[in-house]
């Protein structure tokens, strides 16, 4: 009868429990985020110009301090409840908004300002890195977070 039950018995992932899947896949965003800036940051002296590269750098600074913000925010709610949880995701993302505005503004009284760069690489930053990431997050409850690097498409296997 043991034997029986140990045929069936299914490997869990070695995996912290107190592990922040939060934290490693903004982590792993922002070193994605960081392999593409220099090429960014040439297309916008190329097309833009000295301001355009600043106002880029910029906005590409803004938006990795927005990711790591919101990480750190879900990973102090998560470990509260989970309606702090999804009051941090909703309440987060308004917060995170409005600070955005803010800081937009504020670095649009410096003389070297350039809107459309600026705006250009917050929205193609913005949603480039999380489709981009969406392809490494696993959706599972056996891999919160990012999935495992050692299986590739072609031979993951489902995980009920």
């Amino acid at each position: 009868m043991k034997n029986k039950v140990q045929d069936r018995s299914v490997e869990v992932p070695n995996r912290d429990p107190h592990s922040e899947p939060e934290k490693n896949i903004v982590s792993d965003m922002l070193s994605r985020g960081l392999k593409i800036t220099p090429l960014w940051l040439l297309l916008s002296l190329a097309i833009w110009g000295v301001d355009g590269v600043a106002s880029s750098a910029i906005g590409l600074g803004l938006i990795f301090a927005n990711f790591l913000a919101a990480a750190a925010f879900l990973t102090w709610a998560g470990r509260i409840s989970v309606a702090a949880l999804m009051f941090a995701a909703l309440g987060g993302f308004v917060l995170r908004l409005a600070l955005l505005t803010i800081a937009v503004i504020g670095f649009s009284k410096i003389t070297f300002f350039a809107p459309v760069p600026l705006a250009i690489t917050i929205i193609v930053s913005h949603l480039g890195l999380l489709v981009w990431e969406t392809r490494y997050v696993s959706l599972s409850l056996a891999y919160p977070g990012l999935g495992p690097s050692h299986m590739t498409q072609k031979n993951r296997k489902e995980i009920k």
